[in-house]
């Protein structure tokens, strides 16, 4: 299965019940008014667009409609394409150009954090690049256990210590082995405990710390992970975690079990946190980099479908 097509088959719960509605509604109407765009504006609030980035999206729409000519309702989903593919562009891509570049990944418990980790290492690993993982979770000792396994499967290095050690010890040693192995990408797993925000703000700058003083030149991201079928609490979740940590984009697992990919849409244009991968099943290389315009054009082909 090609990228396009796995992309597409991981938002067909969001396509068919969102966007297939969209389609529908837009066959009901012999003109464009605002009682499309009332309608329109509705069914995006419904598909967890929420409603400011809604009222944005359908003011967008009107201005092509303008600009276009356009008369016909059956032509708006083809402009709403390509203003959510416009919405969504902007620092997808991943900056780690420098050797050795690294990235902390970080969210709350459940989101499927260990596993992402794994994925991006198998992905990095495949492009030709040496991958040391950084056991930095040391709150669970099942997330230290975990990534070992990942470390396995993915064919990566990996630092770790016992549970209850020092994160920033643990991606201390993990910069030090990168420099003498000749690692490319070293990607550290950290706690995300946003119950206690203060003791994770403290944890997470004593590690960047560490960071700049070791790596000072180094590219380095900082991304969270989020569970698309939360829906809008994602929205707070990232709220709480860039004030916390300036994080500098955003991993979406489990878009393909949810109907709420318009959450993609609410970060972006309301928080101004890009989308870098997505996660749209369950195999080693179901995590995708995220590609606005073949994301838009996913959400809205239904071509080769009942």
């Amino acid at each position: 299965m090609g990228i396009f097509s796995k992309i597409k088959q991981g938002l067909k719960k969001t396509r068919d019940s969102v966007i297939g509605q969209i389609g529908s509604m837009l066959k009901s109407f012999t003109k464009i008014d605002e009682e499309l765009f009332e309608e329109l504006e509705e069914l995006l609030v419904m598909g967890d667009v929420g409603v400011n980035t809604a009222h944005d999206i359908c003011e967008k729409v009107k201005v092509k409609v303008k600009e276009t000519g356009t008369t016909e309702p059956g032509k708006i989903q083809e402009l709403l394409e390509e203003v959510v593919s416009e919405m969504l562009r902007g620092g997808q891509e991943l900056n780690l150009n420098t050797k050795p570049s690294i990235i902390l990944v970080i969210g709350v418990n459940g989101v499927g954090k260990t596993t992402t980790i794994g994925k991006m290492a198998n992905r990095f690993k495949n492009d030709g690049k040496k991958v040391l993982l950084a056991a930095a979770d040391t709150f669970r000792a099942a997330a230290i256990d975990q990534l070992q396994i990942w470390a396995e499967r993915s064919g990566c290095d990996i630092i770790k210590q016992n549970e209850g050690s020092d994160p920033a010890a643990v991606v201390f040693d993990a910069i030090s082995a990168a420099k003498a192995r000749g690692t490319d990408i070293i990607i550290a797993d950290t706690a995300g405990r946003l119950h206690n925000k203060k003791h994770l703000m403290d944890e997470l700058a004593k590690i960047n710390r560490i960071i700049d003083r070791e790596l000072p030149d180094a590219d380095k991201e900082i991304l969270l992970v989020l569970d698309a079928t939360t829906g809008q609490n994602a929205v707070s979740q990232v709220e709480h975690f860039k004030e916390a940590t300036g994080i500098t984009g955003i991993v979406l697992t489990k878009l393909d079990g949810t109907a709420k990919g318009g959450i993609v849409l609410a970060i972006k244009n309301t928080l101004d946190v890009p989308v870098k991968f997505i996660g749209v099943g369950e195999q080693i290389d179901d995590l995708q980099p995220f590609d606005p315009d073949s994301f838009s054009k996913a959400l809205f082909d239904f071509s080769n479908e009942d």
